[in-house]
């Protein structure tokens, strides 16, 4: 398998203090095409840091709709470090016509070339509005730390988004890191949906970065109550939130979150 982060040779140049240029070694996250499969036909190539590459591929199918359980699936494998082929079980319709072409997504954006928002909404097969989780506030503002505690390939390269899966009462489930945000969302999806853990009843998905449209589509496609970032989220994201029923919390830094949808769901 490829390996997650690149050695390279740079310049170290610091203005300050007038010294001179320092050559040193610096490591980079690893960021190469993977190509994702169904029954032998190109579906989808995306730029990610290699590893848990058949989470991803899974998880992608899921947050598209095209499978919802471990059942669906008959295998994944991957045909070199760089191809990731999936089988689906006998009787599964695979991709329809809007996604059975290859297009191509990169580290900043699940959704390029998407031709419209109405294009990218899949149906939620899980009312997260019916669930029951409560999280307090202080468990909320504990995640973060946890997460980046977590971080190894981040630890070396300051270069990775992560999304980290937790119990409401603040134990961490698992974590994916990766170039996309998108990627590391689907990442965890498909880690659930492989170990039969959807829908993720009572979970909180908390993600390193801001939470979009499109992340808080995924985490409802899994069945994720309560989605949380360290950054903002969009105003598309938020009205989803609202609509579905899920828990949104945005700017979680320190003591501190804003909430823009599912207040009830915060304990106290």
């Amino acid at each position: 398998m490829t390996g997650r982060t690149a050695r390279r040779r740079v310049l170290r140049v610091s203005v300050p203090d007038g010294s001179g240029p320092d050559p040193r070694a610096d490591l980079l996250a690893v960021e190469e095409p993977l190509e994702i499969r169904v029954g032998g036909e190109p579906l989808s190539v995306t730029m990610r840091t290699p590893g848990d590459d058949l989470d991803l591929a899974a998880g992608f199918l899921a947050a598209e709709g095209v499978i919802s359980s471990a059942a669906e699936l008959s295998q994944i494998k991957m045909c070199d470090s760089n191809v990731a082929d999936v089988t689906l079980a006998p009787g599964v319709g695979g991709p329809g016509a809007r996604l059975r072409r290859q297009f191509v997504t990169t580290s900043a954006c699940g959704v390029c070339g998407r031709e419209s928002i109405d294009a990218i909404r899949v149906r939620a097969r899980y009312d997260v509005s019916a669930d029951p989780a409560r999280i307090a506030p202080a468990t909320l503002a504990g995640l973060p730390g946890r997460l980046r505690a977590a971080q190894r390939v981040f630890a070396s390269t300051g270069g990775l988004h992560a999304a980290g899966l937790f119990t409401a009462g603040g134990d961490l489930l698992a974590l994916r890191e990766d170039v996309g945000r998108h990627n590391a969302v689907d990442k965890v999806i498909g880690w659930a949906l492989r170990a039969g853990r959807l829908p993720l009843a009572g979970c909180v998905l908390l993600v390193s970065g801001r939470a979009s449209f499109e992340l808080t589509q995924k985490a409802l496609v899994a069945g994720i109550p309560v989605l949380a970032a360290v950054s903002a989220p969009s105003s598309l994201a938020a009205e989803l939130a609202a609509e579905s029923g899920m828990t949104l919390v945005g700017f979680l830094r320190g003591a501190s979150m804003n909430v823009y949808a599912g207040a009830e769901r915060l304990a106290g």
